[in-house]
């Protein structure tokens, strides 16, 4: 059985702090591991996707690629397999410096122009829909590992068309993520207001078992919980304040009927956005309610229920 883990923790990183991008920061992961098919990965985009929409995002775009087609880009123009991580830590720059860029930067690391020039032809495609996945996949034929391509197109056409956020899912083979532990699908949520990626994941079959000794295939998602913070403060939200606290003591010993009516107001007010805590009332019910109040319970919100009635305190409640 695949096993689902959701993390909310803290991550460090070595880049350059800018607005958004901290040395410390809050990662909200979600990973499945245990599951080799792309149901994973379907699961995931379509999690953090119905997340940010929950969010009030909306017309953001899911980038998606495979770091296999990424190795056999690299196949096809000639680069050997131990040059790929030169390569693709170049191309993981083209947002930053373009295409020619790229094509510079290459050539000055000492790679052929043949060999450069045939592999940035490559992209010459922009990022589209499953198509253009099919229509590269032809030309790396003798590269691409069989079946490859028709995981991405499976995943891609199965999240377009049953999810219900507002958002577009786009094969960009230019798509690295940086770290190479990656042995799969990969993929990055960008906004427009933001400028760059405030989500990123992909598949790492091999990560764990390079600590366990046990072959485990795992898939994850992450999003930048200082990102999303920044996009909702600089569109003026505000954090909503908390709402009002109210207790419910109830007296020992009380019948059925009672403890139904008072979990029925709870439930109720619940509903109605307020914070409702129920306790049995302490022989030592004072003490109680100055350990409520310091809690910030305020006296009038302490309310006691008896077996045969609601009772005031002595304090006027």
């Amino acid at each position: 059985m695949p096993f689902k883990a959701l993390q909310i923790g803290s991550v460090w990183r070595a880049d350059r702090p800018q607005k958004g991008r901290f040395r410390q920061f809050v990662q909200c992961d979600i990973d499945i591991l245990g599951d080799a098919t792309n149901l994973a990965e379907i699961e995931l985009i379509l999690a953090t996707t119905t997340a940010l929409s929950k969010l009030s995002f909306k017309g953001f775009t899911v980038r998606i690629n495979d770091r296999r087609i990424l190795k056999a880009m690299a196949g096809y123009a000639g680069f050997s397999e131990d040059d790929c991580d030169r390569v693709f830590i170049t191309l993981d720059k083209m947002d930053k410096i373009g295409l020619d860029g790229v094509r510079e930067e290459l050539l000055t690391d000492g790679f052929a122009p043949d060999q450069v020039k045939r592999y940035t032809e490559l992209f010459s495609m922009e990022a589209g829909d499953s198509a253009s996945v099919e229509k590269l996949a032809g030309i790396l034929a003798e590269h691409l590992e069989e079946g490859c391509a028709q995981n991405l197109i499976t995943i891609m056409d199965t999240v377009a068309s049953i999810s219900g956020a507002d958002f577009k899912i786009v094969f960009d083979p230019t798509l690295v993520r940086g770290m190479s532990y990656y042995t799969g699908t990969i993929f990055e949520i960008g906004m427009d207001a933001f400028g760059s990626s405030v989500a990123g994941g992909g598949r790492y079959d091999n990560m764990i078992g390079n600590f366990t000794g046990q072959k485990t295939c795992a898939c994850g998602f992450s999003i930048g919980f200082e990102r999303i913070i920044t996009i909702l403060l600089d569109q003026g939200f505000t954090v909503p304040t908390a709402g009002e606290k109210i207790a419910f003591l109830i007296e020992k010993g009380a019948s059925r009927e009672r403890m139904t009516q008072v979990m029925q107001e709870a439930m109720k007010l619940r509903e109605e956005g307020k914070q409702v805590f129920v306790a049995q009332m302490n022989k030592n019910k004072k003490f109680q309610k100055e350990q409520l109040q310091k809690e910030g319970y305020l006296n009038e919100n302490i309310r006691d229920f008896y077996n045969t009635e609601l009772k005031r305190t002595e304090d006027g409640v």
